[in-house]
């Protein structure tokens, strides 16, 4: 109960952080912060928040590095932080932070989309769990194209209460300029790379077991990658000049929202299995929306609301089929088991056996010579 309890807690801590990582990112990009600046300085700070972790806890542990294992890290450190920070960040810039949390749990579905043509996952549609995994995620893809395509009329208005700084900003979160077209759509490509760096994290973990190693090289190239892209985007060195808020927003966004959240996470997954860690994803969508509401003045509209219902129903579908599909393989492996130990005691018997039977054999040989 007591383990059952500090999961629960630790989650809920997780996507508070994730929740106040979307608000001030796109605090500080209404501001005038851009895009390309964030996504660089992000890294940087996230290499150095967790360059200790791989040291102190890996470095008796870590394995053998090989050209083919650094070759995938490279390809995860550009799906996984590179393209991926960019497409979302230019997608919040462009959206509410309401927006970016629905969308944000299609990664599922993209991912399930995307390992079944690779043989990853299986798509099984006789069964109750292939059905269930098929339709959760056309449900999913579904209430996203409606979130991202209709807007439909106010259903709850601006809050009296504002944020101060919010109002130094000058600019409205529902202001015409964001591009209620191109915001989704850059999220849904960040879900979508994000899907992708899975596919390779999860091939990479089983080649080199040193996550925080890992993680930790992924950071230091996506630096490189965003520092050089960033610089030929945004030349001018004021625009990389970091005030109080900003500075506050990128050191949060390195240090909590990578390598505080991956820990934490992680250790979730250890002591109750991915699956509780994702069923926790929609609670970000109802945090982030509650402080937009608050704090940055978000309207909802009824297309974001629906969709965003739609999409979070099509994920626990996803997930009550992925369930299933999961205790089916846990009681196979159970009885192969219980079969391969019958397997073993009967081989002990027979030698035991043969040699009752020998033994009884000379006995009687003995006798009779007597």
């Amino acid at each position: 109960m007591g383990n059952e309890l500090l999961a629960f807690v630790v989650m809920v801590i997780v996507q508070l952080g994730f929740a106040g990582m979307i608000i001030i990112t796109k605090l500080v990009m209404d501001g005038g912060m851009h895009p390309f600046v964030q996504s660089a300085y992000k890294p940087i700070f996230a290499t150095i928040s967790i360059a200790p972790f791989a040291f102190f806890l890996e470095r008796k542990t870590r394995p053998k590095m090989t050209r083919s294992i650094l070759f995938q890290i490279f390809l995860c450190s550009i799906f996984g932080i590179t393209a991926n920070q960019y497409a979302y960040f230019i997608g919040l810039n462009n959206s509410t932070p309401t927006v970016a949390s629905a969308i944000d749990n299609l990664i599922p579905a993209f991912t399930f989309l995307i390992a079944v043509p690779l043989g990853v996952e299986k798509l099984g549609l006789r069964s109750i769990a292939g059905q269930a995994k098929f339709w959760g995620t056309i449900i999913c893809v579904g209430g996203a194209m409606l979130l991202s395509l209709y807007h439909g009329k106010m259903v709850i208005g601006q809050l009296g209460f504002h944020w101060k700084y919010a109002e130094n900003t000058g600019k409205d979160v529902n202001s015409p300029h964001s591009n209620f077209f191109l915001g989704p759509f850059m999220l849904i490509m960040a879900s979508l790379t994000y899907a992708i760096w899975l596919i390779i994290q999860g091939r990479v973990s089983k080649k080199y077991v040193a996550p925080y190693t890992c993680i930790t090289l992924m950071c230091l190239m996506a630096s490189v990658e965003s520092v050089i892209i960033g610089i030929c985007v945004v030349p001018k060195v004021s625009e990389w000049a970091l005030n109080s808020i900003r500075a506050i927003s990128v050191v949060y966004n390195g240090v909590v929202c990578t390598s505080f959240a991956y820990f934490l996470s992680s250790w979730c997954i250890e002591k109750r299995g991915p699956l509780y860690v994702a069923m926790f994803n929609p609670l970000l969508l109802v945090i982030s929306a509650f402080l937009s509401w608050t704090l940055l003045r978000e309207k909802l509209y009824i297309g974001v609301v629906v969709g965003s219902i739609i999409v979070v129903a099509g994920l626990y579908g996803f997930l009550w089929g992925k369930k299933i599909e999961t205790s089916a393989d846990d009681i196979e492996v159970n009885k192969e088991k219980v079969q391969s130990t019958k397997l073993v005691d009967l081989e002990l018997q027979l030698p035991s056996t043969n040699g009752n039977h020998l033994e009884s054999k000379q006995i009687s040989e003995t006798k009779a010579k007597l």
